[in-house]
């Protein structure tokens, strides 16, 4: 009988538990993280799997002293961006929460105009460059820390608030008048 090739590396009973935790604490971050770059439910699901895939692959080169997260977020990163540059398609973008979830059986006016405000944000989000969107999305919709975000771009956190106060900006610009 052969070895299943996909997972070959040799981790203790310790390391497979340890990665295990790590997954579960990060599957959803990590889902919502590919969400913000590709725009698609499926891609999402699909390469944050991946991601972990990858991960497991080489996670004997994984420091323990450091964050899972800054470690596999690079990982996640480059398989999305590499997934943008690869699709020359273009996909439906359903970053934000579906738009049912809004609509109000009470009040349907209500849920209407939600609908309308979320795919203008959508679209805001997704007209901006995946620099800036990336920023955002970090900060905005994952809520992460600054230093963290920091981290996770191995840039200053100086750099971090700039690049966020202008993407906030280009994206407030194209909102204007979309929200009151």
């Amino acid at each position: 009988m052969r070895k299943n090739k996909l997972f070959s590396p040799k981790l203790t009973k310790k390391e497979m538990n340890e990665f295990e935790i790590h997954v579960k604490h990060n599957m959803k971050r990590a889902y919502f993280t590919a969400l913000g770059f590709v725009g698609s439910h499926d891609s999402a699901v699909d390469l944050s799997q991946e991601a972990f895939v990858r991960a497991y692959k080489n996670y004997k080169k994984f420091d323990n002293s450091k964050k899972f997260f800054t470690w596999y977020y690079k990982i996640l990163k480059n398989l999305c961006l590499n997934f943008i540059r690869d699709s020359k398609k273009t996909e439906k973008k359903e970053f934000l929460l579906p738009v049912d979830d809004f609509l109000s059986p009470e009040n349907p006016e209500i849920g209407y105009e939600r609908k309308e405000i979320q795919k203008e944000v959508q679209e805001a989000l997704f007209k901006l460059s995946d620099e800036d969107r990336e920023i955002i999305i970090l900060k905005e919709f994952q809520e992460i820390s600054y230093k963290e975000i920091a981290n996770l771009l191995e840039i200053p956190i100086g750099t971090v608030m700039s690049k966020l106060f202008y993407a906030r900006k280009k994206l407030a610009k194209s909102l204007q008048g979309v929200l009151r």
